[in-house]
């Protein structure tokens, strides 16, 4: 067997999962003997703490040792919508000059009606991104989940036209924070939204954090239901009953989630969430405590995929 750099897997598995996002589940491309080379992404919201332009981001990304990032584009994101078509691909530019990916991004579209959405959809694709996060619906207090989820459905049909019609996926999260409740939050509502849906216009972005809050031991019954649409993997560490900690200090090692990847044979970038406060308390609000907290987070990602 011919053995792979870092760089040779992590390009191989990027071209692999964009070929992915235009098939079924059955399209998730195998597992490399190389466990731990899994491309990682870090959702580069943290980079707005300290405001960091996009050479400066892609710096500390390249610094980090992480491949590219999960970029925010969206209202008070990295780069705001009516922005993206200057702004992506400068950015893009940016982490190409460091050998970075970005195949990813985090947006508010929950239609063809959102602000700038065609903009953003096509900028994305001219630049090689392969799925971009849908926005967050807000549950409703006067009507029903069930009525809702149907609601929602309907707007997304015109979507997912979109979506094939541009060849890039929509990606729907299960985030349900503390103060707010969001529609997919609970993971049967998840399987409801997305279950008619080709994957391929309409997947999954877990996130075990979330899912190990909502429905704790639970959520592996869940999770069986919704692999078909399995698309990319968010991680953050939590200690439950909901405190987010720094990688390494939470449930989710205990989970047996990555053997679960690594038994679907994923090999599609994994978005890591610094969601813990690694500024201690304001008083380390600093690059190199920022690139601390990545390099570390990173490193325990890296062996729990190695270990699965």
């Amino acid at each position: 067997m011919t053995t792979l750099s870092r760089r040779e897997f992590i390009a191989r598995a990027l071209a692999a999962s964009s070929t992915a996002a235009l098939g079924g589940a059955s399209a998730l491309p195998v597992l490399a003997e190389e466990k731990s080379s899994l491309p990682i992404v870090v959702f580069s919201k943290v980079y707005q703490t300290l405001k960091l332009n996009f050479d400066d981001a892609a710096a500390v990304t390249a610094e980090a040792g992480i491949d590219g990032i999960d970029c925010p584009v969206r209202p008070d994101g990295e780069i705001l919508p009516e922005h993206v078509i200057g702004e992506l691909p400068q950015y893009a530019a940016a982490l190409r000059k460091r050998g970075l990916q970005l195949p990813l991004l985090t947006t508010g579209i929950t239609s063809v009606s959102s602000p700038c959405a065609e903009d953003i959809l096509r900028t994305a694709k001219k630049l090689g991104v392969q799925f971009y996060r849908l926005g967050f619906v807000i549950r409703a207090t006067d009507a029903s989940a069930g009525k809702q989820v149907r609601e929602i459905k309907a707007q997304l049909k015109d979507l997912t036209a979109l979506n094939k019609q541009i060849g890039i996926g929509a990606i729907v999260q299960n985030h349900s924070p503390a103060g707010h409740s969001y529609l997919g939050g609970d993971l049967s509502e998840l399987l409801d939204l997305v279950k008619d849906f080709d994957p391929a216009q309409i997947g999954v972005a877990f996130d075990i954090g979330h899912a190990l809050v909502v429905h704790g031991d639970d959520w592996r019954q869940h999770f069986e239901k919704l692999k078909s649409h399995l698309k990319i993997a968010y991680v953050k560490d939590v200690k439950r009953p909901g405190r987010w900690v720094p990688f390494g200090e939470g449930d989710i090692a205990a989970t047996g989630y990555f053997k679960l990847l690594r038994e679907l044979k994923y090999n599609a970038p994994v978005s890591l969430h610094i969601e813990f406060d690694w500024t201690n308390g304001g008083k380390s609000k600093t690059r190199p405590a920022l690139v601390k907290a990545l390099q570390d987070s990173a490193g325990v990602l890296r062996r729990w995929l190695a270990s699965a």
